[in-house]
């Protein structure tokens, strides 16, 4: 929810899209910020103010924009998620078979989140640590729905192509999830690690268990 006051400056009336520009540049520089500053200093270091410093911003400005420090940080992580997505679905449309296109989401998304490491310990620092009014975790198997769809979606394209063979898809699409975000996780904490090398061969494991008898 935003605030109702407007800042200095800003016109009431008109400049629809201007204002619309301005406010999702202002948006797009404040999760940056967030990014950082999580990265840096934790989720618990990484206040309001502290990510507000980073952006050379008043704390004011991220209050007007988003309703609180939850919120900016479920955006984080919309924001992350988009940007991956936006880099691996072209790499997996394009391939020739829905076993290239498994293998393409994995190595894709190791090569995005090789160049964004910053962005791979935010998730994890607001994975751990965000919760729910309730205090229950805001983000978990609960909120991956749409990956697990989109990942069954996938692996029932390649058995009805006579490429896999049948399997519960929903089996296969959490535990396909679970091994790209341990593998991740295992990245986040020992950088010196291949990342590459781990995806591929996460790859060759996901489809050598899933290959239908005779299929190439």
């Amino acid at each position: 929810m935003r605030s109702k006051n407007q800042p200095s400056g800003r016109k009431s009336d008109g400049g629809q899209g201007d204002r619309s520009f301005i406010e999702q540049a202002r948006r797009a520089q404040i999760i940056a910020a967030a990014i950082g500053a999580i990265a840096e200093l934790g989720f618990a270091g990484a206040s309001l103010a502290r990510i507000a410093e980073r952006a050379g911003i008043s704390k004011g400005v991220i209050s007007y924009h988003f309703a609180g420090k939850d919120e900016l940080m479920e955006q984080v992580v919309e924001r992350i998620y988009t940007d991956a997505a936006e880099h691996t679905a072209p790499l997996v449309a394009e391939q020739a078979t829905v076993a290239a296109s498994v293998r393409a989401h994995i190595l894709g998304a190791a090569e995005y989140m090789r160049g964004h490491r910053d962005q791979l310990i935010a998730l994890g620092e607001i994975f751990n640590n965000l919760r729910t009014p309730d205090g229950k975790p805001r983000f978990g198997a609960h909120s991956s729905e749409p990956l697990y769809q989109a990942l069954e979606a996938l692996y029932r394209a390649g058995q009805a192509s006579g490429e896999f063979r049948a399997f519960d898809t929903r089996v296969m699409a959490v535990t396909h999830q679970a091994a790209v975000d341990t593998m991740f996780g295992y990245w986040t904490a020992y950088p010196e690690h291949d990342l590459e090398a781990h995806a591929r061969q996460l790859a060759d494991l996901l489809l050598n268990g899933v290959r239908a008898p005779g299929a190439d």
